[in-house]
Parts: structure tokens; sequence; C-alpha cells
């Protein structure tokens, strides 16, 4: 009998983490500060007509305005040239239309103009100055996306040497230099060439907000917004933005939310293929970490958190190189919870046979007791 319940203890424990609170439903990427926009988007979904769409942009403003983490919104993760540029994506779960700005410059609403790209035009991704047009003729304003902490953090990089940067190949030498740099000539049997296309994480990676939201109705949204990799290389865009990278969303299936080493994810379109394992019949947390073990395959170093749920609100993350949080709130919740997911190494793996053999043991024990 005590085998039996350490056994049905060990399968609860599994459900309470997949179970879902019931809708509405909201369910984002990292707990802390990341919090406040769980709750702005959950509560505009119970407290008044708003679609799922407005909650993903209620919730990825909120984080925006709160500078959550200082890696959205305004006044962080400059470049090289210590300017902010801001990278948002919003997706309807119905119609599969999304919008996104990429290297947005002097606007702070990055979600609001990326929800114009959406509604306003047939067109998916607009991005740098002519983004930044975009929603001026839409009567944004401009703002200075700098403030005086970030220039005195500037200042203290520039001195530092511009350590640690992304370039590589190049001269001068960019471990002590902050350059101009020049591209040194690769052919495809020197080292540097070499180097160049060999997996590299050993960059630190930077936080996002992703979200997804279930209206009471069922319908589904997902939104993005970074201000991206601080120190970056001036145009850089990462996977925030990008449609199946950043976020995804299918009405019919469930939802996906990334953050991490950026531009390794995108290479892995890592929502998309969640949501794809959805649609196969895998589980959201199972879903997660078979993305997450893909990308591990060709980038074990790296830094990776997916979050998924399915259209139910059932929910599950998964992630590596440091321990991933998620947040959610739904039904009749009274406050946001924030769920640790431990990153995935061979010993979880492990554990994870384990745990199956367990499953399998208690069925056939409770088989054996039903033929009893």
């Amino acid at each position: 009998m005590m085998r039996t319940a350490t056994i049905g203890s060990l399968l609860a424990l599994h459900v309470a983490v997949q179970a879902s609170p019931n809708l509405p439903f909201v369910i984002n990427t990292w707990g802390g500060p990341f919090t406040t926009a769980t709750d702005a988007a959950y509560l505009s979904l119970r407290n008044s007509t708003a679609s799922a769409l407005d909650a993903v942009q209620v919730g990825c403003s909120t984080c925006e305005k709160n500078q959550c983490d200082g890696s959205v919104g305004f006044g962080g993760s400059p470049d090289e040239n210590c300017e902010t540029t801001l990278d948002a994506m919003i997706m309807d779960g119905t119609t599969m239309k999304s919008g996104s700005v990429a290297g947005l410059r002097r606007i702070k609403d990055a979600i609001a103009v990326a929800r114009h790209v959406l509604e306003y035009t047939t067109h998916t991704l607009l991005a740098g100055d002519l983004a930044t047009q975009f929603a001026v003729s839409n009567g944004f304003p401009l703002s200075n996306l700098t403030t005086a902490e970030q220039a005195k953090r500037c200042a203290a990089w520039r001195e530092d040497n511009c350590q640690p940067n992304y370039r590589i190949n190049v001269s001068p030498d960019p471990k002590s230099s902050c350059g101009p740099y020049i591209g040194i000539a690769l052919n495809s049997s020197s080292p540097a060439y070499k180097r160049a296309l060999t997996p590299d994480a050993s960059q630190t990676s930077h936080d996002t907000i992703s979200m997804i939201t279930i209206h009471s109705s069922g319908t589904m949204a997902a939104g993005t917004s970074t201000n991206g990799a601080t120190w970056k290389v001036p145009g850089r865009v990462g996977d925030g933005p990008i449609t199946g990278s950043g976020s995804y969303v299918d009405g019919d299936v469930g939802g996906c939310g990334a953050t991490g080493d950026g531009d390794i994810m995108m290479r892995f379109l890592p929502c998309y293929q969640a949501v794809e394992n959805l649609r196969q019949g895998m589980s959201p947390k199972d879903a997660a970490e078979d993305v997450v073990k893909r990308i591990l395959r060709k980038y074990p170093d790296g830094s990776y958190g997916i979050v998924v749920v399915d259209k139910h609100g059932q929910h599950g993350g998964a992630g590596s190189g440091w321990t991933f949080t998620y947040a959610f709130r739904g039904g009749s919740m009274n406050a946001t919870e924030v769920v640790s997911v431990p990153p995935l190494t061979e010993n979880r793996r492990g554990a994870k046979i384990v745990y199956i053999k367990l499953a399998r043991a208690f069925a056939q024990q409770r088989r054996g007791e039903g033929e009893r």
C-alpha cells in the first residue's frame, strides 16, 4: 500500500503541474516584476469586454511602461551606440495574422505599434526608422528611450574597452577594443571561418516577456516585447518579433512563448515547433521539453526558456542554462502564481525515465487489483 501511495503522489504532482485553473487565462515568461503584466492582462479579461488581443497588448504594455527587469521597454539593453531599440509582436490565434516591429527607434509603445501593423496593414513586419515613421503617422509620439542610468552604464562599458560585445573575426581585436571594426578576410579552410560557423552560445542571454491569453470564449492571442540583447551590434533583431520564434498561437491548439538566447533560438522557430507538438498530441510540458532538447543538441551551452499552454489552459515549461520561471493566472484565481522550471540536464531526463517506469508500474498494479 505504501508503494502504491508513493507512485500515486507522483502522478498527482504531474497532473497538478499541468492543470488548468479554467478561463479566462493568462500565462507569460518570467515571474518577479513580470507578474504585474500577468495581473494586468488577466484583470482586463475579467473586468471588461477586452478581447484576447486586447489583453496581450495590455499585459505587454504594462511591462514596457514598468521596464520589467530592464529587459523590456525604454531605458534598457543598449546597443553599441548606447541606443535602446524595441522589438514586439502580437498575433491573433483565430486568423493566424500577426503584426511586428523590429529595431523600433524613439517610440516607447512597441506592442501598440505592432498591433497597428496587424490591424491597419496587410503586412507582418516593419523595421527600423521606417517603422518609426509608420508609428508617427499613426499618432504615436517620439520619445527619448535613453535614461540617465543607461547613459552612465554605457560610459562604464566603453571605459572597459566595450566588454563584452558580439563581434567575431574582426580587426581590431574585439576582446580589447571598441572598434570601429573591419571584417577579416576568410576562406573556407581558415580557423576563423570554421569558428564563424561553429555553434557558440558564449554570450549572456536576455529576458523577454512573451504572453499568451485565452478569452472566456476560447479565443486566443499571443505577444512578445523586448529591448533585445545588451551591447548588440546596431541593427540586430532577435527572436522576439519573429512569428513562430518569440511567440506563436493557434486557437485550435494552443500557444507558446520563448525567452533566452534569441539569436540561437530563432534558428529553430521554437514556438512554432512547440504548438505543432501540441497538435501531434504532446502535453504542454512535453512539447516544451522537446523544443529545448532540439536546441540543446546543437547548442548545449545556451540559455533557453519555453512556456506552452493548450487551448484549455493546461500549461508547462522547459528551460536550460538557468532556472526558468513563468507566471499564470486564470479562472477565479485571486493572484498570479509563478512556476519554477529547473534546467534540463541528463539527470533530469533520467528522473523522467524513472517517473515513466513508476507510472507504468502503478498502472499495472491497478489493473491487477481490478482483476482480483
